[in-house]
């Protein structure tokens, strides 16, 4: 089996119903992100940790320094594991992840986090671009309600159409008790 890293990205404070930009299930798929770390670590396999922050204090969230930019504690590092310091959607771009995954020989990418429509996409889909193999833990990521033209768009639909279309030519998409079950 090809050797494999979870990637736990923006699983952040200011996401939770008491931050600045709450999503739909967050404490869920922190949960559940926890238990795919756990399983990791038992494995001996890397956990890379992302960690978004803008560069502006007019931010609506994450801004730089704030609690709200700090990873939340379900999810915490160990001091083993890095993370991952990110201003753009794409974790890859600007930041010294990739570095990170081939020194370690890492050719898959088990993918959780937030948000289900801008980062999650954003990394799933830089990734198989890059040449990983990537799976997507679909239960282990969260997003938000959308408005597009006056419309809402509740966010168990974002999230299920961007899971689609990443199952399409991006990622293998499953849940987390399938990922466990092997």
């Amino acid at each position: 089996m090809a050797k494999q890293a979870l990637i736990v990205v923006d699983i952040q404070n200011d996401y939770f119903p008491q931050g600045k930009w709450p999503l739909v299930g967050a404490d869920a798929a922190a949960d559940n992100a926890a238990r795919l770390i756990q399983a990791f670590r038992e494995a001996g396999d890397p956990v890379v940790h992302i960690r978004h922050e803008f560069t502006s204090d007019a931010a609506p969230f994450f801004i730089p320094g704030s609690d709200g930019a700090k990873l939340h504690s379900k999810v915490l590092n160990r001091a083993d594991e890095p993370v991952v310091l990110k201003h753009f959607v794409n974790a890859f771009r600007e930041t010294e992840l990739e570095a990170i995954i081939d020194q370690q020989g890492i050719e898959h990418l088990v993918i959780v986090g937030s948000m289900s429509h801008m980062c999650i996409d954003g990394i799933t889909r830089a990734a198989a671009d890059l040449g990983y193999t990537v799976t997507v833990v679909h239960d282990a990521c969260a997003t938000r309600d959308l408005e597009f033209n006056g419309v809402t768009i509740p966010a168990a639909h974002v999230h299920a159409a961007f899971m689609s279309a990443l199952g399409f030519a991006y990622a293998s998409v499953i849940s987390t008790d399938d990922f466990l079950a092997g």
